[in-house]
């Protein structure tokens, strides 16, 4: 069996005003993620991972920030989307591998959501899915709290 490997990376700055959407989980916290779509950072670098591993451009191409038919989008939705073109090359998704590095809010308490989401949309079982979140310990803007970065790993397999 041949297998693609893809990797997908995306960082947000905070902005006031904004839900929190982390892996298609609403986080309660006073600052959501500045960005034209819901700026879920997380499904974003899951889908540079996936539209990588297939062999397609980055998620900016498919989804372009100054497309007015993107504002506000759901990036779950979006992820279908991605799902979708992963398919019509003959791949399925074999299992994604991601972390999102943030030094608050704690995430620890919505993991188990985001992978039952993310699992979904990607039509696979919970098992082939595996989210983290890491504390950047406090060092560059990450760590001061500015924002919120991702990076997420995905294995394509031929069907």
């Amino acid at each position: 069996m041949t297998v693609r490997i893809g990797l997908g990376y995306d960082i947000h700055r905070f902005q006031e005003g904004r839900p929190l959407k982390v892996g298609g989980v609403e986080v309660p916290w006073p600052r959501g993620l500045a960005g034209h779509s819901d700026a879920d950072v997380l499904l974003h670098a899951i889908m540079d991972a996936l539209l990588g591993a297939a062999g397609y451009k980055d998620i900016g191409h498919h989804f372009p920030p100054h497309d007015p038919a993107y504002a506000g989008a759901d990036s779950l939705a979006l992820l279908g989307q991605v799902v979708d073109l992963v398919r019509k090359k003959g791949l399925r998704v074999g299992n994604v591998d991601a972390v999102v590095l943030a030094q608050e809010p704690v995430l620890a308490p919505y993991l188990e959501g985001m992978r039952h989401r993310i699992a979904s949309a990607l039509g696979v079982g919970e098992g082939r899915v595996n989210i983290k979140a890491k504390s950047p310990e406090g060092l560059g803007e990450l760590g001061q709290g500015q924002g919120m970065a991702a990076l997420a790993v995905a294995i394509l397999e031929e069907v």
